[in-house]
């Protein structure tokens, strides 16, 4: 099925030319009045957005409707796929707490979760053949989301006596969260915080609450300590508004933890858990470049830190006296072996640690510093770690999952080294391993170096040259894009698709050089990884040039406008999701919520000359050239205060403009959402077949699965 991008009159945004000058360079923005100027207000309330923007916006959503209209067959046929993948009644292994166990279940045909509590000994019954029965609901989350065009659930927690259950919901998708606190006798709800972040602690007085507030530009800058009924208390002020904060409470329980950092630099304050009104310990101050992240242990602090260390070590030090100079080796650096995590209990250190974009877990028995490790055998596979709430144990939680293998959630006892399958995900609709096929391949890069490649494709699917394929990439952070399970994946693997992961420059696949190697004077390597991916997929006949449907979001996003100016002709079609399209304008405005944070990541182009050349050299918006583009599905949410909705808005205008061959470019902007899109298990589903149908009609494969 083809499209026809002449079904409706494609929008024209309408230039209106401005001009900004730094360091004597002028750069042309004809389209900045997309940009509201109630920016701020829009986040919390996406109505009040100026009427001629909106208009705008809606024209596209319009125009992008119409095109994809002769799809909506074939989405309804994805929605149907996509939802029998999906468990109705889905459930979280519970986590066990004293006498009780914690966690979470989706009833048929809800959107959102219930949180749940059961005896302990229900708990422990619970494995891949017998669910939770019978639990106690401690919130419906369906309840809360009802009247709302919007609703996200953002985390919740139990107090240390389980009278209490604090959680936090966005109502807006602008990430404004609001934190509630509920008696579980009464159910009754009080409202203590407002515009905070999801994440929040209870002190151990059971009662005082610890979350972050944002400031006036959307920034998490403030700790507050607040108990029901009394005022909040300031316990930390975060001066550099480059500097992130966020919370989080010891697995010992000992410390309330409050780390300030940016994408490079790390700082962590520890307040008593009895009172956090009390002077904070100041575990070692900052220095730019030095990341550290900290658990506790009686009189010890475990420190993972990448001081001396590119690829991180984990010290340990007197809590009494943290300073560097106490440092004390115990798990020393290797080059090329990332530490990815740590938990500390009281018996034992674990760690997950990652080789050559595989992980594996490492467990240390404190005592007499007996070792032993977790690994698997698969070609590309993935590993997580579970803290849980117990620090007295002898039980790990893992998960596990491929390409091929759904995910496995599994307790590991650390003293006999068993292993109990606690779940595995069902695929309802079936599935069968051995009809796929996942491969790890090492394409070349212009310079060089290998870069790791993660595909899966149908046994039946022919390797030699004709299949076409979805290549997603990411790129940015150091995060890792792990080779995992992907349910949804396989309505394109099932139709000849080959579905493949590029693990370039910029995350940490291969260790903390990979993302140094990807970011600031070196970010066009990220670019050129993913370009070398996708000519490796061709030349190993995996695909062919122009059969490739290339798909990334957010720092992802940035990479598909990149590689669009650079190499359009090795895609058959493009497909950037809340895409950071226009990083150098961004970059220059300091009063949007990301940007001073982003500096490290990129470069501070205000007063860095060099900086500002360099983005300015890649940043998709002001790269679109006079030149054939592959044809384009562009979404954006209006609330969003990661990725501005003008900046999709601004190059997808600038392609229509500028482009030679007049392609096919639709921009969709949620009116309702940010970020992470629509909320509800199912409504996203509606988003995910949107794109799939695009990138299936656009490169010839509409048929039934």
């Amino acid at each position: 099925m083809s499209l026809d991008k002449n079904a409706a009159r494609s929008p024209r945004a309408t230039q209106r030319p401005t001009a900004v000058t730094h360091h004597g360079i002028t750069v042309e923005d004809p389209y900045s009045w997309l940009r509201a100027a109630n920016w701020r207000e829009v986040m919390a309330d996406p109505s009040v957005l100026a009427p001629e923007i909106r208009d705008y916006l809606e024209a596209e959503n319009a125009y992008t409707d119409a095109v994809l209209d002769p799809l909506k067959g074939l989405q309804e046929r994805l929605v149907a796929e996509l939802r029998g993948r999906i468990a109705e009644d889905d459930w979280s292994v519970p986590l066990p707490d004293g006498h009780f166990g914690y966690g979470s279940a989706y009833i048929h045909g809800a959107e959102h979760p219930r949180l749940i509590r059961m005896p302990r000994h229900i708990a422990e019954a619970v494995g891949p053949d017998n669910p939770p029965t019978a639990p106690d609901v401690l919130l419906d989350a369906n309840r809360e989301a009802e009247g709302t065009g919007y609703f996200r659930l953002g985390s919740a927690s139990h107090s240390p006596d389980h009278k209490r259950l604090a959680w936090t919901a966005d109502r807006t998708g602008g990430e404004l969260f609001t934190l509630f606190v509920r008696d579980l006798e009464s159910g009754e709800d009080v409202t203590l915080f407002e515009r905070v972040t999801p994440a929040h602690t209870f002190a151990s007085d059971a009662e005082t609450v610890v979350a972050v507030e944002l400031d006036e530009n959307h920034r998490p800058a403030r700790v507050y300590a607040r108990k029901s009924g009394e005022p909040p208390m300031l316990i930390y002020e975060e001066e550099d508004p480059g500097f992130f904060v966020s919370v989080s409470r010891s697995l010992s329980g000992r410390f309330i933890v409050v780390d300030a950092h940016d994408h490079q630099t790390s700082e962590v304050r520890l307040f008593d858990a009895l009172d956090p009104s009390t002077e904070p310990r100041l575990v070692a101050e900052r220095i730019e470049g030095e990341e550290y992240d900290v658990a506790h242990n009686e009189d010890t602090l475990f420190i993972r830190t990448n001081r001396d260390a590119r690829d991180f070590r984990i010290v340990r030090a007197p809590v009494d006296d943290p300073a560097r100079e106490n440092w004390e080796d115990i798990v020393p650096h290797r080059p090329g072996i990332l530490i990815v995590d740590m938990i500390v209990f009281a018996d034992y250190l674990v760690w997950l640690e990652r080789e050559n974009a595989l992980p594996r877990i490492v467990i240390r028995r404190l005592a007499d510093g007996d070792e032993h490790q977790i690994a698997f055998d698969e070609e590309a596979y993935a590993l997580g770690l579970g803290e849980g709430y117990e620090f007295q144990t002898n039980s790990l939680r893992f998960s596990y999952s491929s390409m091929t293998t759904p995910t496995e959630v599994w307790d590991y006892d650390m003293a006999t080294r068993e292993r109990r399958l606690r779940k595995r995900q069902v695929i309802p609709s079936g599935h069968d391993a051995s009809r796929y096929v996942t491969r790890r391949l090492m394409a070349t890069a212009p310079d060089g170096e290998t870069v790791p490649v993660s595909l899966m494709h149908h046994v039946d699917t022919p390797i030699d040259g004709s299949a076409p394929c979805l290549l997603y990439g990411y790129g940015a952070y150091g995060i890792t894009i792990p080779a995992s399970f992907s349910a949804n994946a396989l309505s394109l693997v099932d139709r000849g698709f080959v579905y493949a992961i590029a693990h370039i420059r910029g995350g940490m696949d291969k260790g903390f050089d990979w993302y140094d190697k990807g970011r600031r004077e070196h970010k066009p390597n990220t670019f050129s990884d993913f370009v070398a991916a996708a000519d490796h997929l061709i030349a190993e006949k995996y695909t062919h040039r122009g059969g490739i449907a290339a798909q990334g979001g957010s720092a992802g996003g940035l990479l598909m406008g990149a590689v669009a100016n650079a190499a359009p002709d090795r895609f058959g079609c493009i497909v950037a999701e809340v895409p950071f399209v226009d990083v150098l304008t961004t970059m220059l405005d300091d009063t949007l919520p990301l940007t001073p944070p982003e500096w490290p990541e990129w470069g501070d182009p205000i007063r860095d000359e060099a900086a500002f050349r360099r983005i300015h050299a890649y940043s998709p918006v002001d790269n679109v050239s006079a030149q054939a583009y592959p044809a384009m599905l562009v979404l954006a949410g209006v609330s969003d205060p990661r990725v501005t909705y003008w900046e999709p808005a601004k190059w997808v205008a600038r392609l229509r403009d500028t482009a030679t061959n007049d392609p096919l470019i639709l921009l969709k902007t949620n009116m309702e959402a940010g970020h992470g899109g629509a909320s509800g298990r199912f409504k996203r589903l509606e988003e995910i077949a949107l794109v799939q149908s695009f990138v299936i009609a656009v490169l010839g494969r509409d048929t039934a699965a």
